[in-house]
């Protein structure tokens, strides 16, 4: 039987060549297509809606909408309207953002599990046509309900995903969501610590580790010469470097790469600084986080990721979009 993959899109192609590659996607049998929202660059369910309007069975996921920019009603309206456009197919993956970004936007992530947990509370009601009032840390709903006019009320079928990187966030997957959205450019022994604490969580709720679906960013470099592939993806990898080093560390990056690449980059870093720093940055490092390399070596990397726990990679194409579709369809294991 066919694995279970995924496509992620982020603002690399219009969203008109975006709409290609998820049709082409299902054509092949993907099981879903995941538009980032991660930066100020593109939102996601504009492109969600867009891709489907041209599919009529891959799922579509937001990967991910943060939790304090949206008052969480409005998330639910948005996310039922999808629904409303793909019936049984929205995925709705939520995020707790990260700084600086947050902060340059007057956003202050105070107490982001706290938030999470209310947010998830508030949506899972909302989406299931119930009236909601919440007076919490920072949700405040007072009588509120997706206020349906016209079109029949009913539940809206919208599982809610966590994307988790620290280990708290991943305990709270476990007991309050329906999926985890696992990070990219992590290590796949990485993955076991975060079972171990997604099992925490589960544990709270009374599941077990396979009622939680699992996917799993993975950021593919497909090339017929390996070291293309490898090439393609150091940028990436040098810049992730510097933003999130705690989880490079956690991967089992070596610090004095981690310090070294610091001392070149800045926040926001160049495309210059970036160039200069990759240079710094081994081959057995950006194996070691992505999935680069011919269209064999890529799916032996992506399998490592499904051994430690992701149950259905998103593949995170950099290069030729067709060719890592066409790498991964009708992938058997």
């Amino acid at each position: 039987m066919p694995q279970r993959v995924a496509l992620y899109l982020q603002d690399a192609h219009s969203i008109r060549d975006g709409m290609r590659f998820a049709a082409l996607a299902e054509a092949r049998g993907f099981d879903a297509v995941w538009q980032a929202e991660s930066r100020l660059v593109r939102e996601a369910t504009v492109p969600l809606a867009a891709y489907g309007a041209v599919t009529t069975t891959i799922r579509l996921g937001s990967g991910v909408s943060d939790i304090w920019s949206r008052n969480p009603a409005r998330l639910a309206a948005t996310f039922s309207t999808l629904d409303d456009l793909a019936p049984g197919r929205v995925l709705l993956g939520l995020g707790a953002w990260w700084d600086p970004l947050a902060a340059k936007v007057g956003i202050r992530r105070h107490r982001p599990l706290t938030v999470m947990a209310e947010v998830v509370a508030a949506l899972r009601s909302l989406l299931a046509d119930e009236t909601v009032t919440m007076h919490g840390e920072w949700v405040h709903l007072d009588g509120v309900e997706l206020d349906y006019v016209y079109q029949e009320r009913r539940p809206k079928q919208v599982p809610i995903y966590i994307g988790a990187t620290g280990m708290k966030m991943m305990e709270l997957a476990g007991e309050k969501a329906d999926g985890v959205v696992l990070n990219y450019l992590v290590s796949p022994d990485y993955n076991d610590r975060a079972m171990e604490h997604l099992q925490v969580g589960l544990d709270r709720s009374g599941r077990s580790l396979s009622e939680l679906d699992r996917p799993q960013l993975v950021v593919c470099s497909v090339h017929e010469d390996e070291a293309t592939a490898i090439d393609l993806a150091r940028l990436m990898v040098t810049q992730y470097l510097g933003q999130q080093p705690h989880i490079m560390a956690a991967s089992g990056v070596p610090q004095s790469l981690l310090d070294a690449v610091g001392e070149v980059l800045t926040w926001p870093a160049t495309h210059e600084q970036v160039v200069a720093a990759s240079k710094l940055v081994p081959d057995e490092v950006v194996a070691m986080l992505t999935a680069a390399g011919t269209p064999e070596t890529a799916r032996a990397r992506v399998a490592d990721y499904l051994d430690h726990g992701c149950t259905c990679p998103i593949l995170y194409p950099l290069g030729d979009v067709e060719a890592t579709i066409d790498a991964f369809a009708g992938w058997e294991r």
